[in-house]
């Protein structure tokens, strides 16, 4: 015994099925930026720590979200003890290696022992890389530290 004979699909039923994939694919793609876009972001770290030959230091930059334009940028500078480090020279040296843009060297004034100041200028947003070159009585060395400006 057999059953009923399958019935063929038409072309008019098989179209509304067609035309839901590339609009589910639109959706997707739209929710997917939208959610990417929407997303918190931290801007990078708000304080980011590395040694720099016998230096201990810390950067901060403004509020910790950079932006394009001027930002401050704070530098606790410390011996490997923790004491406060008086560097005779401390100079923050912006790059950005993807477009082969720099910015000259901002010499960064002592604030109070062990805390130095400087404004940096990010002409454009994107991933920055921030040398902070020290050098004085205790040797010499050079952080850098990756900053993500908006």
């Amino acid at each position: 015994m057999t059953g009923p004979a399958p019935v063929a699909a038409t072309a008019d039923s098989r179209r509304p099925k067609r035309r839901l994939v590339p609009i589910a694919a639109v959706l997707v793609v739209v929710a997917g930026l939208l959610i990417w876009w929407l997303w918190p972001s931290s801007g990078g770290e708000s304080a980011q720590r590395m040694t720099a030959g016998p230096y201990q230091v810390t950067l901060r930059v403004g509020d910790g979200s950079p932006r394009t334009g001027d930002n401050t940028v704070d530098l606790d500078i410390t011996t490997r003890q923790g004491d406060p480090a008086t560097p005779q020279r401390v100079s923050v040296d912006p790059a950005m290696p993807q477009m082969g843009h720099a910015v000259p060297p901002i010499a960064a004034t002592a604030v109070t022992p062990g805390h130095y100041r400087a404004t940096v200028n990010l002409p454009m947003p994107g991933q920055w890389e921030v040398a902070v070159q020290l050098s004085g009585p205790q040797g010499a060395g050079t952080a850098t530290f990756s900053v993500q400006a908006n």
